[in-house]
């Protein structure tokens, strides 16, 4: 409950700002262009969260085949929190880092970097995961994706002023 109030407000904020730009930049035919931008990106955010943070990362999604000490561990912890399994991407990056995105756990994905691959040992990285998906469950990650966006917009309006 207290995710969808967070989301909520987030998403209030995003449109927020973009109607404040809008009418600030246009005044009165602002605000109705500002509204369809900020509908379309909060839209977009909403349905591609995963997508764009998989994206940023440069993940690669594995297969059990490619990853089946990952895969088993995943699909371990979701078996015991009685969650479908999220899609499991690795990236090419030496710092050991993991994280989980998507608006729910039916539209989720994880992924590990190289580096925390070859730097834990399976019941560490158990733990790191039992994390991420912690976050799928509870929906952390699309109040996390919406923040992110806020972030941008408010940074294309400094850019914009510059």
């Amino acid at each position: 409950m207290w995710q969808n109030i967070k989301t909520a407000f987030l998403l209030g904020l995003l449109d927020a700002i973009f109607l404040g730009i809008g009418f600030l930049l246009f005044r009165g035919s602002g605000l109705i262009v500002a509204a369809v931008i900020a509908l379309a990106v909060n839209a977009f955010s909403y349905w591609n969260s995963d997508k764009l943070a998989i994206a940023a990362s440069r993940g690669v999604e594995v297969s059990p085949a490619e990853a089946p000490e990952l895969h088993r561990i995943i699909d371990e912890l979701c078996a015991e929190a009685n969650m479908p399994k999220p899609r499991v991407y690795i990236t090419q990056d030496p710092s050991p880092n993991a994280f989980a995105t998507g608006r729910n756990p039916h539209h989720a994905a994880v992924c590990c970097t190289t580096g925390i691959l070859n730097l834990v040992t399976a019941r560490e990285l158990r733990g790191v995961l039992g994390h991420e998906l912690s976050h799928v469950r509870n929906r952390d990650i699309l109040t996390a994706s919406l923040a992110a966006t806020i972030a941008m917009a408010a940074t294309a309006r400094t850019a914009a002023r510059c």
